[in-house]
């Protein structure tokens, strides 16, 4: 049996232990947990890494404590608007929306992009127009509301400041403590095949709907069985002008470095000289993984074949 793999993240940057209370860090890691079980299930059971992919991203859309789905941030004008990308390395069909309203799940309609649309990237209203064609959930709007997601919107709404994810209150904090929520899945299947899924709700109070690098297929999100799926998670801006996601793919295919090099290159190297802050995970068809950041911390986890399961936060 080929070795099978998953590789989960739930958001890089500014993340200290002593900034984290033990209810809330056991609440990250059951949550990491949560996802990495529903990903590696569907793989135990020899489905596709696209399906597990999309089931480890679910789980974490529709947990609060990530910025995705129901826990995205308020953008400048009150409301959730939220990016996914999903990709497939077997034949690199690929689907992403960007600034979707009310979808539960944007990562089961940027699959349903990649299925059924004939398209790779739809945004605004026509990607919600094509989700009620589709037949994808929608919730109102206050399904995504969160206290704490509001009261850091409230601190900074009147300025024009925007945020990454976070949880203090102060603005001078808010502009100091960097988050980036974004979360992200990559796996390997029993046949070898690999697949790359991220989704978020972007930046707090950001405006002129501002997208990041989490939808851009080669930026944010990138697969292609000749050599790695990643997902990554950062300051989009950087990664964009990287195009961070497939620059780690090229690296494989043209100059010969392993998964782990050419990440280690990428986040290390390339992303740092351009102020490039955060992280990247990472799955080749041999079924093996990477978990990179430069940041203080990354949300993360692994488990495969091989009976290996990794949780982790902070940077050890």
């Amino acid at each position: 049996m080929h070795p099978y793999s998953i590789v989960i993240h739930g958001g890089a940057g500014t993340i200290l232990k002593e900034d984290m209370t033990p209810e809330l860090e056991k609440a990250y890691i059951q949550g990491l947990q949560d996802a990495v079980n529903a990903g590696f299930a569907v793989l135990e059971e020899g489905g596709s890494a696209t399906n597990a992919v999309k089931a480890a991203i679910v789980i974490l859309e529709d947990n609060l404590l990530f910025n995705a789905g129901r826990g995205s941030v308020f953008t400048k004008k009150g409301v959730q608007e939220m990016d996914a990308a999903i990709m497939d390395g077997k034949d690199l069909s690929a689907g992403a929306v960007a600034g979707v309203r009310n979808v539960r799940n944007p990562i089961e309609l940027a699959a349903e992009v990649m299925h059924s649309s004939n398209h790779v990237f739809l945004s605004g209203k026509g990607a919600n127009d094509f989700a009620i064609k589709q037949g994808i959930k929608l919730e109102p709007d206050e399904y995504f509301f969160s206290q704490f997601r509001y009261d850091q919107w409230k601190a900074i709404r009147d300025s024009d400041n925007y945020s990454l994810d976070h949880t203090h209150q102060n603005l001078e904090e808010l502009m100091r403590d960097k988050k980036f929520g974004t979360v992200g899945a990559v796996a390997c299947d029993q046949d070898g095949n690999i697949a790359a899924a991220t989704s978020t709700g972007g930046m707090t109070n950001k405006k002129y709907g501002r997208i990041g690098d989490s939808p851009l297929i080669g930026c944010g999100t990138y697969a292609n069985n000749k050599t790695a799926a990643i997902s990554c998670t950062g300051h989009g801006e950087p990664f964009i002008r990287a195009v961070a996601a497939h620059d780690v793919s090229a690296l494989m295919e043209y100059k010969g470095m392993s998964l782990q090099e050419a990440m280690n290159e990428v986040v290390n190297h390339k992303l740092l000289k351009m102020d490039g802050e955060g992280g990247m995970i990472g799955v080749d068809a041999k079924g093996n993984t990477a978990m990179i950041f430069n940041s203080a911390g990354m949300y993360r986890g692994m488990r495969n074949s091989h009976g290996e399961n990794v949780i982790g936060i902070y940077h050890d």
